[in-house]
């Protein structure tokens, strides 16, 4: 079984409730589960938010629309995903956040079918950083629930529990693989931690939205390219900023 996991909250410290955050008359979130829900490699897809009363309105929105909702530790992300693959019997995970809304589904089952043809217990497409091909916001993360058992009875450090998947590609207690291409897209950004980010993401949709078009990733860069204020909208944000 072949779980997506999104995690999802409303406390974001440099953009309060910007998962659901409206675009052209519809959430964020909605944006990325109709994305995600077009993978062929995915059996499952739940939402992993916060038990904090702020995160009502997360399972609120999970319960309105049939979509799966778990509620663990808002700082322990590593329990939360680690109980939530258990309930849900997951033998993959593939991890996702809400503040990537233009996550490419080909993208996503080329991580997992990489995962499975090398055999290993974590694949990702972008990290590490350094060697990534992808923009920041395309990221898809994929590990084993054997693995994830294992990071969740043995990472004691808080930090590394917050975020999950360090342990898997910072150090060398798990055998991991990084998805690369060809195509060197790493210096775009359509993750979504600032106001900035989020204009950029708006423009992307409403172009989409004018196109009738669902937006691979090559497309949304075609995007980006051919309008210089948003292709510097939000430049001055890197990568893993705010991870220290």
């Amino acid at each position: 079984m072949t779980i997506a996991i999104i995690q999802a909250r409303m406390g974001s410290t440099r953009l309060p409730g910007k998962v659901l955050r409206i675009i052209n008359d519809k959430p964020m979130l909605s944006y990325l589960l109709e994305r995600v829900s077009k993978s062929k490699k995915i059996d499952m897809l739940v939402i992993a938010t916060s038990t904090f009363t702020k995160d009502d309105v997360i399972k609120e929105y999970c319960q309105k629309y049939g979509y799966k909702c778990f509620r663990g530790s808002e700082n322990d992300v590593l329990s939360r995903y680690y109980e939530c693959s258990k309930l849900f019997s997951a033998d993959i995970v593939v991890r996702l956040t809400a503040d990537c809304p233009l996550i490419d589904p080909k993208i996503i089952d080329k991580v997992i079918q990489k995962f499975e043809d090398d055999n290993v217990e974590y694949c990702s497409n972008t990290v590490p950083m350094d060697t990534s091909t992808f923009p920041d916001g395309s990221d898809v993360e994929v590990f084993s629930m054997k693995a994830l058992e294992k990071a969740y009875h043995e990472i004691k450090d808080p930090h590394f529990r917050e975020h999950v998947t360090f342990q898997f590609w910072q150090t060398s207690n798990y055998k991991s693989i990084q998805y690369i291409t060809d195509k060197n897209y790493s210096k775009y950004r359509i993750t979504v931690d600032y106001p900035e980010d989020f204009e950029v993401v708006s423009y992307i949709f409403n172009e989409l939205a004018k196109k009738k078009s669902f937006g691979y990733l090559d497309e949304i860069i075609e995007i980006i390219e051919s309008n210089e204020i948003i292709k510097n909208k939000n430049g001055q944000y890197y990568f893993g900023q705010g991870w220290k």
